[in-house]
């Protein structure tokens, strides 16, 4: 969704944007373009290796761009750091990037790697929740964090597992939480523990407090008339920014210039099936 994003944010020169997740640089690479001769981007990743790869893709670029391996939320810092007040534009685009997915961290099911997940250098891993906390600690994570129907089920399974032996690998932790589902109950269109890895990430990374506290700070540190463009990927990301949103406009902070999201055109879901739950909300600054 670059070009709509291109287009929500308004980019010109001169002006200063921020790309909360850099990931490769696609975005950042746009707006650079777009607010050539001066405008300047601040892209943070938590990711060490995305933030190699950005820094390497927008080398040319290097007196307009400022790259930090952080967390978006701590936006107000960054900024503070150099020495900027506000900005015209922020970006965030909360998926996981392909590169993520092949990192070999245990984001996806699809190959057997370790039981990881850390989007940063969190000391917490996936394996320590999968392997540690209670049962009713695991169930409260799957049902608050992947909206699964089985919680109890696949909690009571991967605690009966990791009596036998620890569990430290994507697909033992794959096949437990499929088996855990009646058959008959097992969803078509996705993999059965698709919720299951998408509740273990958001706890390993408190990635909703993190989304809820970077909304907060943006809409603070954002000039007149700038705006704000994310892009969630599950209804639990989507409300949050929905509901921030709300409240700034509540708070006679924001306008809403998305009252329904945006989701991807048919041409680029035929580019890029992974897109098909996207969400872009955009809101600017009163």
């Amino acid at each position: 969704m670059v070009k709509e994003v291109m287009e929500y944010l308004r980019c010109e020169p001169g002006k200063v944007y921020v790309d909360g997740t850099i990931g490769g640089g696609g975005h950042s690479l746009e707006i650079l373009k777009r607010t050539s001769p001066d405008g300047q981007v601040i892209g943070i990743d938590w990711d060490r290796e995305s933030v190699d790869l950005a820094s390497r893709r927008l080398s040319n670029f290097k007196d307009r761009i400022h790259i930090f391996q952080d967390n978006f939320k701590n936006l107000d810092r960054i900024l503070k750091e150099l020495h900027i007040q506000a900005v015209d534009g922020i970006f965030l685009d909360l998926g996981l990037s392909s590169y993520q997915l092949k990192s070999g961290r245990g984001f996806s099911f699809m190959q057997d790697e370790p039981l990881d997940m850390r989007m940063g250098e969190a000391r917490v891993t996936a394996y320590d929740l999968i392997n540690h906390i209670s049962v009713e600690e695991l169930e409260t994570i799957l049902r608050q964090y992947g909206e699964e129907r089985w919680a109890y089920r696949i909690a009571k399974c991967i605690v009966s597992a990791r009596r036998v032996k620890s569990i430290t690998t994507t697909k033992e932790l794959a096949d437990i939480a499929r088996n855990a589902i009646p058959l008959k109950h097992r969803p078509r269109r996705i993999h059965p523990a698709t919720k299951t890895f998408q509740a273990i990430r958001i706890a390993v990374n408190h990635e909703l407090e993190n989304v809820e506290t970077f909304i907060g700070k943006g809409i603070d540190l954002l000039k007149q008339k700038g705006r704000i463009c994310i892009i969630s990927y599950h209804s639990l990301e989507d409300r949050i920014v929905k509901r921030g949103f709300r409240v700034g406009k509540e708070e006679k902070r924001l306008r809403i210039i998305t009252p329904k999201p945006i989701t991807p055109s048919p041409e680029e879901l035929h580019l890029n099936p992974r897109a098909r739950s996207a969400k872009l909300r955009v809101a600017e600054k009163l």
